[in-house]
């Protein structure tokens, strides 16, 4: 309890911190959308109207230490502001519009890729020596392809040649958004592009890092032990070398959970996917304030939890956490 007790307390001041920081970077960037919107206009809005328009945005001209208590005690109600983009949509609406679809894509294609990957790494470090050797330089290869090309080469050949997915979209236009087959089939098509282009550039990372540490596991004296005894193969593989090998794994699939909520942006930006990094990039695009600080905000703390979480599990997995708490 001791050890949570502290690991709590850390992660709650990183979630100050990100609080903090989630105020400040949007305002300390160059520009305003008030001015953007009133050049935009080439001269269809008067610019005496900009205080008016400002206050209407919710862009308040007070002091930074003013804005931030009543940022805080924004959050406290649960409000997160009204986009400048969307306005008057709340920026609650258009989170929790987006998100759905980011766990739905992102965060069932990183579950997938983490099991298939982790299984995939012990089979092979247990095949070490064998045929099975042949596979690495190709898994290398994989693993070096970065997200955004793979995605580009996937659109053009599947889609755009062989047209046998669509290349944007999270589903047909003509369809109304509902729990009907036509409309939940529609989303599984329009997704499995994006997933595929996610497993692909993702799978072959937990492949080779669960491999490598499997190996190193494989050659300590606990499992020289285990099989001296006469164990057999399965259960020193999966209860010796696999449980303790996964630890370090644990901590790269607890930060790339954080990471589903914000989404893979390159990926839903290629496929133009109404996900929470597509719609990070056009608030970004828009200068919109107070949708990318809700945006950050979800992020960060998805991120810390998820954190908190691993640590949570490394105290039943490691018991040299307990000793050490």
């Amino acid at each position: 309890m001791k050890y949570l007790a502290r690991k709590i307390g850390l992660y709650a001041f990183i979630a100050w911190a990100a609080l903090t920081l989630n105020f400040l970077i949007p305002r300390l960037m160059p520009g305003d959308p008030v001015t953007l919107l009133l050049e935009g206009s080439q001269g269809a809005i008067d610019p005496a109207a900009k205080a008016a328009i400002a206050k209407a945005y919710g862009i308040s001209d007070d002091p930074l230490p003013v804005q931030y208590v009543d940022y805080l005690r924004a959050l406290a109600h649960g409000d997160l502001g009204t986009s400048i983009s969307q306005f008057p949509v709340p920026v609650v609406d258009i989170i929790s519009r987006a998100l759905p679809w980011t766990l739905g894509l992102v965060g069932v294609a990183t579950v997938v890729s983490f099991l298939l990957g982790t299984g995939l790494g012990v089979l092979l470090a247990w095949r070490r020596g064998t045929w099975s050797d042949h596979v690495l330089p190709a898994l290398t290869f994989l693993n070096a392809i970065p997200y955004f090309w793979m995605a580009l080469i996937l659109v053009l050949v599947l889609s755009v040649h062989l047209g046998l997915f669509p290349n944007a979209g999270g589903y047909e236009r003509i369809l109304f958004p509902g729990w009907t087959p036509q409309f939940i089939g529609s989303i599984l098509y329009h997704a499995l592009l994006p997933a595929i282009t996610i497993v692909l550039g993702s799978f072959a990372g937990w492949v080779l890092s669960m491999r490598n540490m499997t190996v190193t596991v494989l050659g300590e004296d606990y499992v020289s032990l285990a099989e001296a005894k006469g164990l057999p193969s399965r259960h020193v593989l999966l209860t010796y070398a696999a449980r303790n090998a996964i630890l370090p794994s644990i901590t790269g699939f607890a930060l790339s959970l954080g990471a589903v909520v914000g989404g893979s942006m390159l990926t839903e930006v290629i496929f133009n996917y109404p996900g929470v990094g597509y719609t990070l990039f056009s608030a970004v695009q828009a200068q919109d304030f107070p949708l990318m600080q809700g945006l950050f905000l979800i992020i960060s703390l998805a991120v810390i939890a998820a954190n908190l979480v691993a640590d949570v599990a490394y105290v039943f997995l490691d018991p040299r956490t307990r000793q050490g708490a």
